[in-house]
Protein backbone atom coordinates (compact mmCIF):
# COMPACT_ATOMS: atom_id res chain seq x y z
CA UNK A 1 0.00 0.00 0.00
CA UNK A 2 1.20 3.05 -0.89
CA UNK A 3 1.96 6.04 1.10
CA UNK A 4 -0.16 8.89 0.43
CA UNK A 5 0.22 13.43 0.57
CA UNK A 6 0.94 14.61 3.62
CA UNK A 7 -2.93 16.12 4.96
CA UNK A 8 -1.02 17.88 7.57
CA UNK A 9 -1.86 21.47 8.71
CA UNK A 10 0.42 24.39 9.04
CA UNK A 11 1.09 25.32 12.41
CA UNK A 12 -0.95 28.14 13.75
CA UNK A 13 0.57 30.86 15.71
CA UNK A 14 -2.56 30.93 18.04
CA UNK A 15 -2.04 27.69 18.80
CA UNK A 16 1.49 28.39 20.23
CA UNK A 17 1.89 31.57 21.86
CA UNK A 18 5.72 30.83 22.51
CA UNK A 19 5.82 30.82 18.46
CA UNK A 20 4.29 34.08 18.39
CA UNK A 21 6.78 35.75 21.24
CA UNK A 22 9.88 34.29 19.34
CA UNK A 23 8.26 35.95 16.24
CA UNK A 24 7.74 39.26 17.77
CA UNK A 25 11.42 39.22 19.82
CA UNK A 26 12.61 37.98 16.13
CA UNK A 27 10.64 41.56 14.31
CA UNK A 28 12.02 43.39 17.11
CA UNK A 29 15.19 42.53 16.32
CA UNK A 30 15.64 42.83 12.59
CA UNK A 31 14.01 46.27 13.40
CA UNK A 32 16.76 47.23 15.53
CA UNK A 33 19.91 45.81 12.91
CA UNK A 34 17.76 47.23 10.29
CA UNK A 35 16.98 43.27 8.55
CA UNK A 36 13.58 42.61 6.57
CA UNK A 37 13.42 38.52 7.76
CA UNK A 38 13.56 38.38 11.53
CA UNK A 39 16.50 36.07 12.91
CA UNK A 40 15.90 32.70 14.81
CA UNK A 41 15.95 34.08 18.56
CA UNK A 42 15.62 31.87 21.61
CA UNK A 43 13.27 32.43 23.67
CA UNK A 44 13.58 30.04 26.96
CA UNK A 45 12.04 30.28 30.29
CA UNK A 46 14.93 31.36 32.68
CA UNK A 47 16.73 29.61 35.66
CA UNK A 48 15.44 31.91 38.72
CA UNK A 49 11.84 33.38 38.93
CA UNK A 50 13.22 36.82 39.70
CA UNK A 51 14.43 36.97 36.42
CA UNK A 52 11.46 37.10 34.85
CA UNK A 53 9.28 34.72 32.66
CA UNK A 54 11.30 34.40 29.52
CA UNK A 55 14.74 35.50 28.82
CA UNK A 56 16.40 35.75 25.27
CA UNK A 57 19.80 35.80 23.67
CA UNK A 58 18.43 38.15 20.31
CA UNK A 59 21.00 41.03 21.48
CA UNK A 60 24.14 38.96 22.13
CA UNK A 61 22.89 36.77 18.78
CA UNK A 62 23.05 40.11 16.86
CA UNK A 63 25.71 42.40 17.87
CA UNK A 64 28.64 40.91 15.99
CA UNK A 65 26.60 41.80 12.67
CA UNK A 66 25.48 44.84 14.12
CA UNK A 67 28.68 46.33 15.34
CA UNK A 68 27.42 47.41 19.07
CA UNK A 69 27.77 45.85 21.95
CA UNK A 70 25.36 43.27 23.26
CA UNK A 71 23.78 45.12 26.50
CA UNK A 72 23.56 48.06 24.67
CA UNK A 73 21.82 46.45 21.62
CA UNK A 74 19.92 44.80 24.33
CA UNK A 75 18.21 48.12 25.28
CA UNK A 76 17.15 48.67 21.52
CA UNK A 77 15.78 45.53 21.11
CA UNK A 78 13.27 45.54 24.67
CA UNK A 79 12.28 48.99 23.38
CA UNK A 80 11.17 47.82 20.12
CA UNK A 81 9.68 44.82 22.00
CA UNK A 82 7.62 46.96 24.00
CA UNK A 83 6.14 48.81 21.00
CA UNK A 84 5.06 45.81 19.53
CA UNK A 85 3.72 43.79 22.85
CA UNK A 86 2.34 46.95 24.16
CA UNK A 87 0.69 46.16 28.06
CA UNK A 88 1.44 42.06 27.25
CA UNK A 89 4.53 43.18 28.42
CA UNK A 90 4.82 44.44 31.73
CA UNK A 91 8.71 45.59 32.23
CA UNK A 92 12.25 43.90 30.92
CA UNK A 93 15.66 43.83 32.80
CA UNK A 94 18.75 43.35 31.18
CA UNK A 95 20.92 41.09 32.31
CA UNK A 96 24.57 39.72 31.88
CA UNK A 97 26.44 40.06 29.22
CA UNK A 98 22.78 41.25 27.15
CA UNK A 99 20.14 38.87 28.19
CA UNK A 100 16.82 39.94 27.85
CA UNK A 101 14.69 39.19 31.12
CA UNK A 102 10.80 39.41 29.49
CA UNK A 103 7.92 39.85 32.75
CA UNK A 104 5.23 39.21 30.85
CA UNK A 105 1.78 40.76 32.32
CA UNK A 106 -1.48 38.76 33.74
CA UNK A 107 -3.33 39.04 30.87
CA UNK A 108 -0.61 37.86 28.62
CA UNK A 109 -1.20 34.64 30.85
CA UNK A 110 -4.82 34.78 30.46
CA UNK A 111 -5.09 34.83 26.85
CA UNK A 112 -2.73 32.02 26.36
CA UNK A 113 -4.83 29.83 28.91
CA UNK A 114 -7.39 30.52 26.46
CA UNK A 115 -5.28 29.58 23.41
CA UNK A 116 -4.58 26.38 24.67
CA UNK A 117 -8.48 26.01 25.54
CA UNK A 118 -9.30 26.98 22.04
CA UNK A 119 -6.89 24.68 20.41
CA UNK A 120 -8.73 21.58 21.83
CA UNK A 121 -7.27 18.23 21.09
CA UNK A 122 -4.72 19.60 18.49
CA UNK A 123 -3.08 21.94 20.77
CA UNK A 124 0.86 21.49 20.06
CA UNK A 125 -0.09 20.05 16.55
CA UNK A 126 1.20 21.11 13.66
CA UNK A 127 4.41 22.50 14.38
CA UNK A 128 6.38 20.75 11.34
CA UNK A 129 7.45 23.47 8.90
CA UNK A 130 8.27 20.66 5.91
CA UNK A 131 5.72 17.82 6.73
CA UNK A 132 6.77 14.54 4.98
CA UNK A 133 5.73 11.05 4.09
CA UNK A 134 7.32 9.05 6.47
CA UNK A 135 7.53 5.27 7.00
CA UNK A 136 8.12 3.56 10.78
CA UNK A 137 9.42 0.13 10.32
CA UNK A 138 9.78 -1.21 14.00
CA UNK A 139 10.15 -4.22 15.69
CA UNK A 140 10.74 -6.39 12.84
CA UNK A 141 11.63 -9.69 15.35
CA UNK A 142 11.87 -12.76 13.50
CA UNK A 143 8.84 -14.78 13.90
CA UNK A 144 10.68 -17.65 15.12
CA UNK A 145 9.26 -17.30 18.90
CA UNK A 146 7.13 -15.08 20.87
CA UNK A 147 8.37 -11.38 21.27
CA UNK A 148 10.25 -11.13 24.33
CA UNK A 149 10.35 -8.37 26.71
CA UNK A 150 12.85 -6.49 25.15
CA UNK A 151 11.13 -5.79 21.84
CA UNK A 152 8.45 -4.49 24.17
CA UNK A 153 11.29 -1.18 24.02
CA UNK A 154 11.46 -1.53 20.38
CA UNK A 155 7.41 -1.30 20.21
CA UNK A 156 6.75 1.83 22.98
CA UNK A 157 9.37 3.65 20.88
CA UNK A 158 8.61 3.13 17.66
CA UNK A 159 4.83 3.19 18.30
CA UNK A 160 5.12 6.33 20.12
CA UNK A 161 7.53 8.18 17.54
CA UNK A 162 4.88 7.52 15.20
CA UNK A 163 2.08 8.79 17.20
CA UNK A 164 4.62 12.12 17.96
CA UNK A 165 5.30 12.60 14.39
CA UNK A 166 2.03 12.42 13.22
CA UNK A 167 1.08 15.30 15.85
CA UNK A 168 3.59 17.28 14.41
CA UNK A 169 2.13 17.50 11.19
CA UNK A 170 3.80 14.38 9.00
CA UNK A 171 1.61 11.35 7.60
CA UNK A 172 3.76 8.61 9.21
CA UNK A 173 2.82 4.82 8.34
CA UNK A 174 3.59 1.69 10.40
CA UNK A 175 5.44 -1.06 9.23
CA UNK A 176 6.30 -4.49 10.31
CA UNK A 177 9.00 -6.64 8.29
CA UNK A 178 8.97 -10.09 9.05
CA UNK A 179 12.13 -12.71 7.42
CA UNK A 180 10.11 -15.65 6.21
CA UNK A 181 12.95 -16.78 4.23
CA UNK A 182 16.32 -18.11 4.86
CA UNK A 183 18.43 -20.41 6.82
CA UNK A 184 16.83 -19.20 10.05
CA UNK A 185 13.48 -20.11 9.24
CA UNK A 186 14.03 -23.61 7.88
CA UNK A 187 16.40 -23.67 11.46
CA UNK A 188 12.81 -23.23 13.50
CA UNK A 189 11.52 -25.71 10.99
CA UNK A 190 14.10 -27.91 12.08
CA UNK A 191 13.49 -27.26 15.43
CA UNK A 192 10.31 -27.83 15.59
CA UNK A 193 10.46 -31.44 13.48
CA UNK A 194 13.48 -32.60 16.28
CA UNK A 195 10.27 -31.97 19.12
CA UNK A 196 7.62 -33.66 17.05
CA UNK A 197 9.93 -37.10 17.03
CA UNK A 198 11.14 -36.84 20.57
CA UNK A 199 14.69 -35.64 19.28
CA UNK A 200 16.93 -33.08 20.20
CA UNK A 201 16.75 -29.70 18.49
CA UNK A 202 19.55 -29.35 15.82
CA UNK A 203 23.01 -27.65 16.97
CA UNK A 204 22.39 -23.89 17.14
CA UNK A 205 18.64 -24.69 16.55
CA UNK A 206 15.60 -23.02 18.97
CA UNK A 207 15.48 -24.40 22.54
CA UNK A 208 12.18 -22.77 23.83
CA UNK A 209 9.06 -24.81 25.22
CA UNK A 210 7.03 -22.59 22.51
CA UNK A 211 9.00 -25.36 20.12
CA UNK A 212 7.42 -28.20 21.69
CA UNK A 213 4.28 -26.48 21.93
CA UNK A 214 4.25 -25.59 18.31
CA UNK A 215 4.64 -28.72 17.58
CA UNK A 216 2.10 -30.25 19.54
CA UNK A 217 -0.54 -27.69 17.57
CA UNK A 218 0.90 -28.46 13.93
CA UNK A 219 -1.40 -31.25 13.04
CA UNK A 220 1.11 -34.12 11.90
CA UNK A 221 4.12 -32.30 12.57
CA UNK A 222 6.36 -35.37 13.01
CA UNK A 223 5.61 -36.41 9.26
CA UNK A 224 6.17 -32.86 7.61
CA UNK A 225 9.18 -31.90 6.50
CA UNK A 226 11.12 -28.54 7.70
CA UNK A 227 9.99 -26.31 4.83
CA UNK A 228 6.32 -26.76 5.32
CA UNK A 229 6.50 -26.92 9.60
CA UNK A 230 8.33 -23.91 9.51
CA UNK A 231 5.59 -22.04 7.11
CA UNK A 232 3.38 -23.25 9.23
CA UNK A 233 4.97 -22.51 12.20
CA UNK A 234 5.35 -18.74 11.53
CA UNK A 235 1.94 -17.97 10.64
CA UNK A 236 0.54 -19.57 14.57
CA UNK A 237 3.96 -17.03 15.36
CA UNK A 238 3.02 -13.91 13.36
CA UNK A 239 -0.69 -13.97 14.79
CA UNK A 240 0.22 -14.21 18.57
CA UNK A 241 2.89 -11.28 18.08
CA UNK A 242 0.27 -9.45 16.16
CA UNK A 243 -1.79 -10.40 19.20
CA UNK A 244 0.41 -9.21 21.73
CA UNK A 245 1.46 -6.30 19.91
CA UNK A 246 -2.35 -5.02 19.53
CA UNK A 247 -2.54 -5.97 23.59
CA UNK A 248 0.23 -3.65 23.77
CA UNK A 249 -1.45 -0.81 21.96
CA UNK A 250 0.85 -0.89 18.88
CA UNK A 251 -1.26 -1.00 15.49
CA UNK A 252 0.56 -1.18 12.23
CA UNK A 253 -0.67 -0.37 8.70
CA UNK A 254 1.05 -3.11 7.35
CA UNK A 255 3.30 -6.53 8.22
CA UNK A 256 5.40 -7.01 5.34
CA UNK A 257 6.45 -10.12 4.47
CA UNK A 258 10.38 -10.84 3.33
CA UNK A 259 9.47 -13.31 1.02
CA UNK A 260 7.64 -10.94 -1.48
CA UNK A 261 10.65 -9.18 -1.91
CA UNK A 262 11.88 -12.19 -3.63
CA UNK A 263 8.41 -13.27 -5.88
CA UNK A 264 8.02 -12.01 -9.22
CA UNK A 265 9.86 -11.67 -12.62
CA UNK A 266 11.69 -9.54 -12.03
CA UNK A 267 11.66 -9.45 -8.38
CA UNK A 268 12.52 -6.59 -6.29
CA UNK A 269 15.85 -7.91 -5.02
CA UNK A 270 16.64 -8.42 -9.01
CA UNK A 271 15.27 -4.76 -10.01
CA UNK A 272 17.55 -3.73 -7.20
CA UNK A 273 20.30 -5.48 -8.81
CA UNK A 274 19.56 -3.89 -11.73
CA UNK A 275 19.39 -0.34 -10.27
CA UNK A 276 22.82 -0.58 -7.92
CA UNK A 277 24.33 -2.33 -11.50
CA UNK A 278 23.43 0.36 -13.45
CA UNK A 279 25.19 3.09 -11.15
CA UNK A 280 28.52 0.85 -11.41
CA UNK A 281 28.19 -0.01 -7.86
CA UNK A 282 28.46 -3.89 -8.53
CA UNK A 283 31.18 -6.12 -9.41
CA UNK A 284 32.06 -10.19 -9.17
CA UNK A 285 34.99 -11.53 -7.58
CA UNK A 286 35.05 -15.32 -6.72
CA UNK A 287 31.99 -15.71 -8.58
CA UNK A 288 29.96 -13.81 -6.14
CA UNK A 289 28.38 -10.61 -6.90
CA UNK A 290 29.16 -7.60 -4.48
CA UNK A 291 27.92 -4.34 -3.91
CA UNK A 292 31.01 -1.71 -3.57
CA UNK A 293 29.56 0.07 -0.44
CA UNK A 294 32.80 1.04 0.90
CA UNK A 295 32.30 4.00 -1.89
CA UNK A 296 29.48 5.05 0.43
CA UNK A 297 31.66 5.10 3.74
CA UNK A 298 31.04 1.45 4.64
CA UNK A 299 34.25 -0.67 6.20
CA UNK A 300 34.08 -3.19 3.73
CA UNK A 301 32.02 -4.45 0.47
CA UNK A 302 29.05 -6.35 1.09
CA UNK A 303 28.67 -9.75 -0.86
CA UNK A 304 24.41 -9.38 -2.44
CA UNK A 305 24.57 -13.22 -4.63
CA UNK A 306 26.93 -15.83 -2.82
CA UNK A 307 28.59 -18.15 -5.35
CA UNK A 308 26.60 -20.35 -5.18
CA UNK A 309 23.97 -18.69 -6.21
CA UNK A 310 21.73 -17.52 -3.26
CA UNK A 311 21.24 -14.10 -1.82
CA UNK A 312 22.16 -12.70 0.90
CA UNK A 313 20.32 -11.43 3.98
CA UNK A 314 21.81 -7.85 3.01
CA UNK A 315 20.66 -8.48 -0.72
CA UNK A 316 16.53 -8.63 0.87
CA UNK A 317 17.26 -5.37 2.76
CA UNK A 318 18.60 -3.66 -0.82
CA UNK A 319 15.00 -4.89 -2.26
CA UNK A 320 13.30 -2.96 0.56
CA UNK A 321 15.01 0.02 0.69
CA UNK A 322 14.02 -0.03 -2.92
CA UNK A 323 10.23 -1.13 -2.12
CA UNK A 324 9.74 1.77 0.28
CA UNK A 325 11.24 4.72 -1.79
CA UNK A 326 9.05 3.52 -4.69
CA UNK A 327 5.95 3.79 -2.22
CA UNK A 328 6.58 7.69 -2.43
CA UNK A 329 8.10 7.46 1.12
CA UNK A 330 10.19 10.40 1.99
CA UNK A 331 11.70 9.42 4.96
CA UNK A 332 12.33 5.72 6.22
CA UNK A 333 13.27 5.82 9.67
CA UNK A 334 14.41 2.04 11.33
CA UNK A 335 15.16 1.85 14.76
CA UNK A 336 17.25 -0.94 15.60
CA UNK A 337 19.11 -2.92 18.53
CA UNK A 338 22.21 -1.15 19.80
CA UNK A 339 24.14 -4.30 18.84
CA UNK A 340 23.13 -3.63 14.88
CA UNK A 341 25.50 -0.62 15.41
CA UNK A 342 27.77 -1.60 12.04
CA UNK A 343 24.49 -2.49 10.05
CA UNK A 344 23.74 1.83 10.13
CA UNK A 345 26.55 2.31 7.62
CA UNK A 346 25.92 -0.16 5.77
CA UNK A 347 22.45 0.27 5.11
CA UNK A 348 22.81 3.81 4.30
CA UNK A 349 25.81 2.52 1.90
CA UNK A 350 22.83 0.55 -0.22
CA UNK A 351 20.25 3.47 0.46
CA UNK A 352 23.20 5.74 -1.01
CA UNK A 353 23.70 2.87 -3.95
CA UNK A 354 20.20 2.86 -5.02
CA UNK A 355 20.42 7.14 -5.61
CA UNK A 356 18.79 7.62 -2.25
CA UNK A 357 20.04 10.70 -0.12
CA UNK A 358 21.52 8.72 2.92
CA UNK A 359 19.88 11.53 5.19
CA UNK A 360 16.47 10.25 4.28
CA UNK A 361 17.56 6.60 6.44
CA UNK A 362 17.46 7.59 9.63
CA UNK A 363 18.23 3.92 12.03
CA UNK A 364 17.97 5.25 15.83
CA UNK A 365 19.71 2.70 18.07
CA UNK A 366 18.22 0.78 20.70
CA UNK A 367 19.47 0.33 24.16
CA UNK A 368 19.07 -2.62 25.81
CA UNK A 369 16.12 -3.19 28.32
CA UNK A 370 17.14 -5.03 31.90
CA UNK A 371 14.07 -6.51 33.92
CA UNK A 372 15.30 -5.90 37.55
CA UNK A 373 13.70 -7.29 40.66
CA UNK A 374 15.54 -6.47 43.84
CA UNK A 375 19.04 -6.94 42.80
CA UNK A 376 18.61 -9.29 39.77
CA UNK A 377 18.71 -9.06 36.15
CA UNK A 378 17.10 -10.69 33.92
CA UNK A 379 19.20 -12.10 31.16
CA UNK A 380 16.82 -12.93 28.07
CA UNK A 381 17.71 -15.34 24.84
CA UNK A 382 14.92 -16.75 22.10
CA UNK A 383 17.60 -19.35 21.01
CA UNK A 384 18.68 -20.43 24.89
CA UNK A 385 14.85 -20.52 25.52
CA UNK A 386 15.64 -18.65 28.94
CA UNK A 387 13.62 -15.63 28.36
CA UNK A 388 10.58 -13.36 30.08
CA UNK A 389 7.71 -12.71 27.06
CA UNK A 390 6.32 -9.63 26.50
CA UNK A 391 2.89 -11.02 27.55
CA UNK A 392 4.72 -12.29 30.62
CA UNK A 393 5.81 -8.44 31.57
CA UNK A 394 2.09 -7.38 30.60
CA UNK A 395 0.54 -9.64 32.96
CA UNK A 396 3.21 -8.60 35.93
CA UNK A 397 2.84 -4.78 35.43
CA UNK A 398 0.52 -3.74 32.91
CA UNK A 399 0.55 -2.12 29.87
CA UNK A 400 0.36 1.52 30.69
CA UNK A 401 3.27 1.01 32.78
CA UNK A 402 5.32 -1.01 30.61
CA UNK A 403 5.22 1.37 28.09
CA UNK A 404 5.82 4.54 30.34
CA UNK A 405 8.83 2.98 32.11
CA UNK A 406 10.49 2.02 28.59
CA UNK A 407 10.23 5.67 27.76
CA UNK A 408 11.51 7.25 30.51
CA UNK A 409 14.86 7.65 28.98
CA UNK A 410 16.26 8.80 25.71
CA UNK A 411 16.48 5.86 23.55
CA UNK A 412 20.53 5.39 23.55
CA UNK A 413 20.67 4.85 27.45
CA UNK A 414 19.77 1.26 28.80
CA UNK A 415 16.91 0.62 30.63
CA UNK A 416 16.71 -0.60 34.21
CA UNK A 417 12.74 -1.62 34.57
CA UNK A 418 12.33 -1.91 37.97
CA UNK A 419 9.01 -4.45 38.29
CA UNK A 420 8.68 -3.47 42.05
CA UNK A 421 8.24 0.28 41.55
CA UNK A 422 6.12 -0.91 38.19
CA UNK A 423 3.93 -2.24 40.11
CA UNK A 424 3.53 -0.03 43.12
CA UNK A 425 0.78 2.23 43.28
CA UNK A 426 2.04 5.41 44.64
CA UNK A 427 3.67 8.47 43.92
CA UNK A 428 6.69 6.86 43.96
CA UNK A 429 5.56 5.37 40.22
CA UNK A 430 5.59 7.66 37.92
CA UNK A 431 3.14 6.37 35.49
CA UNK A 432 0.52 6.57 38.07
CA UNK A 433 1.48 9.97 39.59
CA UNK A 434 1.05 11.08 36.31
CA UNK A 435 -2.38 9.22 35.65
CA UNK A 436 -3.51 10.32 38.92
CA UNK A 437 -3.11 13.49 38.47
CA UNK A 438 -5.40 13.52 35.57
CA UNK A 439 -7.74 11.28 37.64
CA UNK A 440 -7.94 13.49 40.38
CA UNK A 441 -9.05 16.88 37.74
CA UNK A 442 -11.92 14.69 36.25
CA UNK A 443 -12.88 14.10 40.07
CA UNK A 444 -12.92 17.65 41.11
CA UNK A 445 -13.95 19.25 37.97
CA UNK A 446 -17.07 16.14 38.11
CA UNK A 447 -18.52 18.01 41.65
CA UNK A 448 -19.50 20.58 39.10
CA UNK A 449 -22.57 20.62 37.18
CA UNK A 450 -22.15 20.89 33.32
CA UNK A 451 -23.47 23.95 32.64
CA UNK A 452 -20.60 25.58 35.33
CA UNK A 453 -18.24 23.80 33.60
CA UNK A 454 -19.06 24.99 30.29
CA UNK A 455 -19.79 28.62 31.47
CA UNK A 456 -16.13 28.29 32.71
CA UNK A 457 -14.76 27.38 29.23
CA UNK A 458 -16.30 29.45 27.09
CA UNK A 459 -14.52 31.80 24.50
CA UNK A 460 -15.78 34.46 26.21
CA UNK A 461 -15.72 33.40 29.52
CA UNK A 462 -15.71 36.38 32.63
CA UNK A 463 -12.01 35.51 34.31
CA UNK A 464 -11.98 38.59 36.34
CA UNK A 465 -8.32 40.77 36.41
CA UNK A 466 -7.99 39.86 40.15
CA UNK A 467 -3.72 39.07 40.40
CA UNK A 468 -2.66 35.60 39.51
CA UNK A 469 -1.28 33.20 42.05
CA UNK A 470 2.26 32.54 41.43
CA UNK A 471 1.26 28.78 41.34
CA UNK A 472 -1.03 29.71 38.40
CA UNK A 473 1.20 31.41 36.34
CA UNK A 474 3.87 28.60 36.76
CA UNK A 475 0.97 26.07 35.74
CA UNK A 476 0.29 28.51 32.65
CA UNK A 477 4.02 28.43 31.83
CA UNK A 478 4.15 24.67 31.82
CA UNK A 479 1.38 24.41 30.07
CA UNK A 480 2.77 26.97 27.09
CA UNK A 481 5.71 24.52 26.77
CA UNK A 482 3.95 21.44 25.08
CA UNK A 483 4.17 22.82 21.39
CA UNK A 484 8.13 23.03 21.97
CA UNK A 485 8.49 19.98 23.56
CA UNK A 486 6.22 17.99 20.69
CA UNK A 487 8.47 19.56 17.78
CA UNK A 488 11.66 18.68 20.12
CA UNK A 489 10.17 15.02 20.29
CA UNK A 490 9.76 14.78 17.04
CA UNK A 491 12.75 16.57 15.39
CA UNK A 492 15.14 14.75 17.50
CA UNK A 493 13.48 10.82 17.93
CA UNK A 494 12.80 11.39 21.50
CA UNK A 495 9.97 10.12 22.95
CA UNK A 496 11.02 10.29 26.50
CA UNK A 497 10.66 14.47 26.28
CA UNK A 498 7.17 13.63 26.01
CA UNK A 499 7.67 11.15 29.22
CA UNK A 500 9.69 13.97 31.37
CA UNK A 501 7.07 16.34 30.49
CA UNK A 502 3.80 14.57 31.37
CA UNK A 503 5.51 14.16 34.84
CA UNK A 504 6.93 17.52 35.56
CA UNK A 505 3.37 19.06 34.18
CA UNK A 506 1.49 16.73 36.74
CA UNK A 507 4.08 18.07 39.45
CA UNK A 508 3.69 21.51 38.63
CA UNK A 509 -0.97 20.79 38.59
CA UNK A 510 -0.50 19.74 42.39
CA UNK A 511 1.40 22.66 43.52
CA UNK A 512 -1.25 24.79 41.74
CA UNK A 513 -3.86 22.37 43.54
CA UNK A 514 -2.06 22.36 46.69
CA UNK A 515 -1.84 26.36 46.48
CA UNK A 516 -5.13 27.60 45.02
CA UNK A 517 -8.63 26.43 45.12
CA UNK A 518 -10.72 25.87 42.64
CA UNK A 519 -14.36 24.53 43.34
CA UNK A 520 -15.25 26.92 45.80
CA UNK A 521 -12.98 29.62 44.75
CA UNK A 522 -14.12 33.64 45.49
CA UNK A 523 -14.90 35.36 43.63
CA UNK A 524 -16.96 33.64 40.84
CA UNK A 525 -14.84 34.56 38.11
CA UNK A 526 -11.63 33.77 39.95
CA UNK A 527 -13.23 30.09 40.08
CA UNK A 528 -13.64 30.14 36.53
CA UNK A 529 -10.58 31.07 35.82
CA UNK A 530 -9.01 27.85 37.77
CA UNK A 531 -11.54 25.80 36.19
CA UNK A 532 -10.70 26.48 32.97
CA UNK A 533 -6.72 26.30 33.85
CA UNK A 534 -7.56 22.70 35.57
CA UNK A 535 -9.10 21.87 32.74
CA UNK A 536 -7.11 22.93 30.14
CA UNK A 537 -4.09 20.69 32.22
CA UNK A 538 -5.86 17.91 32.18
CA UNK A 539 -6.15 18.22 28.25
CA UNK A 540 -2.56 18.37 27.56
CA UNK A 541 -1.78 16.01 30.46
CA UNK A 542 -4.47 13.37 28.62
CA UNK A 543 -2.75 14.45 25.17
CA UNK A 544 0.95 13.88 26.39
CA UNK A 545 -0.40 10.15 27.83
CA UNK A 546 -2.01 9.54 24.74
CA UNK A 547 1.05 10.36 22.32
CA UNK A 548 2.55 7.74 24.75
CA UNK A 549 0.68 5.04 24.37
CA UNK A 550 -0.06 5.60 27.54
CA UNK A 551 -4.44 5.64 28.94
CA UNK A 552 -5.84 9.05 30.86
CA UNK A 553 -8.00 7.27 33.38
CA UNK A 554 -10.89 9.14 35.02
CA UNK A 555 -10.91 6.80 38.33
CA UNK A 556 -7.99 5.40 39.94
Amino acid sequence: MNVTSSQAQTPNAEHSPLALLRDLVGRSAAATVGEGEPPAVRVERPKRADQGDYATNAAMLLAPRAGRPPRELAGTVASELAELMGGDLERHEIAGPGFINLFLSDGWHRGGLRTVLAAGERYGSGGASSPRRVLVEFVSANPTGPLVAASGRHAAYGDSLSRILEHHGHTVWREYYFNDAGGQIRLLGESVRARACGEEVPEGGYQGEYVRDLAERIEGSASLDADELAGRAIALLLREIEGTLERYGVHYDAYFSERTLHAGSPSYVERAFEVVAAGGHTYESDGALWLRTTSFGDDKDRVLRRSDGRVTYFAADLAYLLQKRERGVELQLLPVGSDHHGYVARMKAAFAALGGDPDDLEMPLIQFVHLVEGSERAAMSKRRGDFVTLDELLDEVGVDATRFFMLQRSHDRTVDLDLELARRESPENPVYYVQYAHARIVSMLGRLGPERLAAALAPGADWGSDPLDAAERELIKALLAFPDEVAEAAERRAPHRIVAYSLALAQQFTAFYRDCRVVGATPAEVESFRIALSEAARRTIATALRLLGVGAPDSM
